[in-house]
């Protein structure tokens, strides 16, 4: 195990570890807890982590259909590298049978392209783990400040999942820090500015130096919908 030069960051990281080893089970199964991963930053370090004690845990990738070519890239890269257990998640109609359908909905309607294309594969799929890991934290939205490291998420089917954010209160310079520290890779795009990445149409490079998710949906929205909590299907 590397020893950081924080010995507060140390501390988050033995946290991190306890709070696995007692949430996942000693001897997994299928169905037992899944990770939601986009390959930005916080989520390969939770992958980094997690694998340690499951090294087949299974990797939800939304495969949107819109993302950066260098976001592709990466994934397989860590994939390959990792021998990750990836599942790419994928939307009901592919991106040139949406846009024939319905136009470009990333720039008329981004609420309905994101239903479509991220929150309702990823909910169809999480429904069938009773855990699931994400790389959250309360710092990277104010939509994300009251985030718990553990908590209940009812999916629109009514099944009910809980829910792992273990990075919940750190900060980005905790996880830049954990990842030089392991050197772990990581997405090219940081390096030309990038702070919050997502589909290639509603990603930019950030407006405002504070908030690091001024770049997503020109300022539109700040969630795509996967994190928040929808009213059970009747």
């Amino acid at each position: 195990m590397t020893t950081l030069q924080s010995p507060m960051l140390d501390a988050k990281l033995a946290h991190v570890r306890e709070l696995l080893v007692r949430e996942l089970p000693e001897t997994p199964i299928e169905g037992d807890a899944c990770l939601t991963c986009s390959f930005q930053a916080e989520d390969v370090l939770l992958l980094y982590l997690a694998r340690e004690l499951w090294s087949a845990i299974p990797v939800l990738f939304l495969d949107t259909g819109y993302h950066f070519p260098e976001t592709y890239a990466y994934r397989d890269r860590i994939a390959a590298d990792w021998k990750l257990n990836l599942t790419n998640l994928l939307p009901a109609r592919t991106v040139t049978e949406q846009e024939l359908e319905h136009g470009l909905l990333h720039q008329t309607a981004p609420d309905r392209c994101c239903a479509l294309r991220k929150v309702e594969p990823l909910f169809s799929a999480v429904g069938s783990y009773r855990i699931w890991l994400t790389g959250l934290r309360r710092e990277q939205a104010r939509s994300r400040t009251s985030l718990e490291e553990i908590a209940d998420f009812t999916l629109p089917s009514g099944i009910i999942v809980r829910k792992l954010s273990p990075f919940a209160d750190w900060t980005a310079r905790d996880i830049w820090q954990a990842c030089v520290s392991y050197d772990i890779p990581l997405l090219p795009l940081y390096d030309v500015g990038y702070t919050s990445i997502g589909c290639k149409p509603c990603t930019s490079i950030p407006t405002d130096p504070n908030d690091p998710r001024s770049g997503r949906w020109a300022g539109r929205k700040v969630e795509c919908g996967i994190h928040i909590q929808a009213a059970p299907n009747r």
